[in-house]
């Protein structure tokens, strides 16, 4: 995973709106997590959240436990500060996925945008998958999505991986079933387009993922 002090860079000399990931709406993110049916009490973890504005359209629908995680403190202060009194709702998690300890069992829907492309190291990809064994619910809902195979080969700076919906969902392996998979062609605030794909899967039952 890159560093911290990288990812803290970013976000105290780029205002959120600047960044090339930025996006007014999460339209279809929350399209997915809407056609999840977890109902507004279930649990919701967004991976890599940050400044995103996400977590304002999930409260905006009445979601009551969102967890919003990311490795740069100064992205999560963006957030609250744009959330105001309603940042107090959100449980905030600063820290690496691949190494801060989530509690077990804890989140009916996992939903990343652009974070597992950023995971270079297979190492790294094994214990980002071991996270979401560990902390999702048997039978919960998982929404990644990275750069398609026809997207950017870096961002930010730094190197990234492309996947087709096969390659990702074999990332995760059959502990997963993949349910849909979608493509989303995103203009940067700058103009540029980026080619996303978007796999949604179900995780199975119970499983070990020590």
């Amino acid at each position: 995973m890159q560093s911290k002090q990288h990812w803290e860079r970013v976000y105290t000399t780029k205002p959120a709106t600047g960044v090339s990931w930025y996006q007014e709406h999460a339209e279809q993110s929350l399209r997915l997590i809407q056609q999840t049916g977890v109902p507004h009490t279930g649990s919701i973890i967004d991976v890599g959240g940050g400044a995103a504005t996400l977590v304002d359209d999930l409260l905006d629908e009445g979601h009551e436990s969102v967890t919003v995680l990311d490795l740069s403190a100064a992205a999560l202060d963006t957030a609250k500060a744009r959330l105001g009194e309603r940042a107090r709702s959100v449980h905030w998690l600063e820290g690496d996925i691949v190494k801060v300890r989530l509690p077990e069992h804890a989140y009916d829907i996992w939903h990343d945008r652009a974070v597992f492309h950023f995971l270079i190291d297979e190492a790294d990809r094994q214990a980002y998958v071991r996270q979401v064994l560990r902390s999702v619910k048997p039978q919960g809902h998982v929404i990644v999505a990275t750069f398609a195979e026809d997207g950017p080969t870096q961002c930010s700076g730094l190197p990234v991986m492309r996947y087709s919906p096969t390659e990702l969902h074999g990332q995760f392996g059959p502990a997963f079933s993949l349910l849909k998979q979608e493509r989303e062609e995103h203009r940067t605030p700058s103009g540029t387009r980026q080619k996303f794909i978007y796999c949604y899967c179900r995780v199975a039952g119970e499983q070990s993922a020590a």
